[in-house]
């Protein structure tokens, strides 16, 4: 089966690429792939505070990831699956796709600030050459009414 991977971040734009991810995973049959990166310069402390940080940033990420899997369950009949890597957030998006062959679409949420679309979808789209799948970019702005009239 194909699927979607969506990246979860603490970014506004991460619920329109939920959504969009979603629907067109529900829409064609597919499964939606959900991961999330903790970034080591979290973790730049003693071991043991670290060890601490690390399992409170594993249950945020789980609580989080549990809203948006109830809301996938129950509104599109989509069971996501939730992947967390530790790394460079490009490093580990590239890893995971190389990784799962069944991963056919990397959905990302772009910003809409005026610094730009985000970290993310700029370093992303640099890459995308050389990935082996697309990248769908969401405007973040974009109404949930569009985003369902479109998937």
């Amino acid at each position: 089966m194909r699927k979607f991977l969506v990246v979860l971040d603490d970014s506004r734009e991460c619920l329109n690429a939920m959504r969009f991810a979603a629907l067109r995973a529900a829409h064609t049959g597919a499964g939606v792939t959900i991961l999330s990166v903790i970034t080591p310069e979290e973790f730049q402390h003693w071991i043991g505070v670290a060890d601490i940080m690390r399992a409170e940033a594993r249950e945020r990420i789980e609580a989080h990831f549990e809203v948006f899997a109830k809301w996938m369950r129950d509104r599109q009949g989509i069971q996501p699956e939730l992947v967390i890597r530790e790394g460079d957030p490009v490093a580990e998006i590239l890893s995971q796709v190389r990784e799962d062959p069944a991963i056919g679409v990397l959905v990302l949420g772009a910003g809409t600030d005026k610094s730009g679309p985000g970290p993310l979808v700029t370093q992303m789209s640099k890459n995308s050459g050389n990935l082996p799948i697309p990248i769908t970019i969401v405007p973040g702005e974009m109404s949930k009414e569009r985003l369902e009239a479109i998937t």
